[in-house]
């Protein structure tokens, strides 16, 4: 069960530490990035039928479950500092680690093939996905008081996230003006906002899990590609184009630069594990 080398157990921390962190910086899916780092077809699965896939895979889902907490919990507190320092920043760096991973995710995509049709489904959810988040992007933010049942709404939003790759939950709240009241209650384990979010979540999750997971069994290679056009329409929504001066924009660059190279190096060492343990079995 444990045939996972230390380097293996620490790459998925890394990657679930990501996942969660995607989850809570505004403009980042969480669900882009688990695809991004090829757990988002296992994941479905796991939430679809978790007691089976536990039984099958349970050595996958536990580092990712530590470093997801980790991720969450610990970027909860650190996102206002991250902000502070520069938004730019660290939403270039977001951008270089999803660009970095393409290549594999086009290489899972077409696991089972590749057809001219599957780029019909790849450039149709890219145009339709990239012009609802320009219509949400350049909607004005409303002031809503927050309180449980809005709470509950949140947790719908981010469950939808999780779901469905490109749904950015963070992005979302911003423009209803919950984000901030949600974030504090989270670092704060305010459990008046934790219970009525995680009942959204949850029911939002088990509800559309099944279905997806189902999607992709019967069309995986059409699915796979109309999940990377809305990584590509959400990912080029985010792209930095306002810099405050030339050190914020070579900033922006290195960030995405080094975004890159992390992604680069965790795809090559993935591959590498995965061809030693291929190997040794």
């Amino acid at each position: 069960m444990w045939k996972k080398s230390a380097g293996q157990w620490i790459l998925d921390i890394v990657k679930g530490a990501l996942i969660g962190g995607g989850a809570i910086l505004p403009g980042i899916s969480g669900g882009v990035l688990a695809v991004a780092f090829g757990v988002y077809q296992p994941l479905m699965a796991l939430i679809a039928h978790p007691i089976r896939t536990l039984r099958q895979s349970w050595v996958l889902f536990v580092p990712l479950l530590i470093g997801w907490v980790l991720g969450f919990l610990g970027l909860a507190r650190l996102v206002v500092l991250l902000f502070d320092i520069s938004t730019v920043w660290t939403v270039a760096l977001f951008i270089g680690l999803i660009t970095g991973m393409l290549p594999s995710l086009f290489r899972d995509a077409n696991h089972f093939g590749r057809t001219s049709k599957a780029w019909t489904f790849f450039a149709g959810s890219l145009i339709a996905m990239y012009a609802l988040f320009l219509a949400i992007n350049q909607g004005q933010a409303i002031n809503i008081a927050p309180n449980g049942w809005w709470y509950f709404v949140c947790g719908i939003t981010w469950g939808l996230s999780l779901v469905v790759p490109g749904l950015s939950s963070s992005s979302l709240l911003i423009l209803l003006g919950l984000y901030q009241a949600l974030t504090a209650g989270i670092v704060n384990l305010d459990l008046t906002v934790l219970l009525p979010w995680l009942a959204g979540l949850v029911v939002t999750v088990a509800l559309t899990a099944r279905l997806v997971n189902m999607l992709l069994k019967s069309f995986y290679t059409y699915v796979y590609y109309t999940i990377l056009g809305i990584v590509v329409a959400s990912t080029l929504m985010i792209i930095p184009v306002q810099f405050s001066g030339f050190f914020n924009f070579l900033g922006a660059l290195a960030s995405a630069a080094a975004g890159f190279a992390i992604a680069w190096g965790m795809d090559r060492l993935g591959r590498k594990h995965s061809n030693l343990k291929m190997n040794a079995e």
